[in-house]
Order: C-alpha cells, then structure tokens, then sequence
C-alpha cells in the first residue's frame, strides 16, 4: 500500500476517534494509548528531520515513541540524554 494511503487512514481514524470519542473505558484506554503513540513518533520525526542537520538520529520504534509520546518533552530530553550519555 502507499504509505500517504497508511498515514492518511490512520490520522482519519485518530481524528474520527478524538469527535467520536469510545463509549467503552477499555477501548478509549486503548484510543488514548494510540494517540500518544503516534505524537510520540510524531516528536521523533520532528527531532529525526532538524537532528539531520546536525548528524543526530534517535531511531523510532515501539520504545521510543510510547517513552517521548506518554513523557512528552521530558521524554524526548530523556531519549537525548540517554543517546548522549549512556549509548
């Protein structure tokens, strides 16, 4: 499939999810969880994109998009100073 298809079905589907809302506590759980994975990936992109500039690459995968994505920035400084400092 097109990857523009991909990330256009699944941003409609966040989108339908967030007017919609989940009438069941399990399933928003699990809403809420996939929204904060996708702006996690999302703050990884962004920092992957202007990172280049600077050779500076944070990979991204289940990990690091639930670490930057359920931490917000604070994740995201982790994720850099654990690139920096430890690996």
């Amino acid at each position: 499939m097109d990857p523009i298809l991909i990330v256009a079905l699944i941003g409609g589907l966040i989108f339908l999810l967030l007017i919609v809302g989940a009438p069941i506590k399990p399933l928003r759980f699990v809403g809420q969880a996939a929204v904060k994975l996708m702006i996690g990936a999302l703050f990884l992109f962004f920092l992957n994109a202007f990172g280049s500039l600077i050779d500076y690459h944070i990979p991204i995968n289940v990990v690091t998009a639930s670490v930057s994505g359920f931490l917000g920035i604070p994740g995201l400084l982790l994720l850099i100073a654990v690139e920096q400092f430890v690996l």
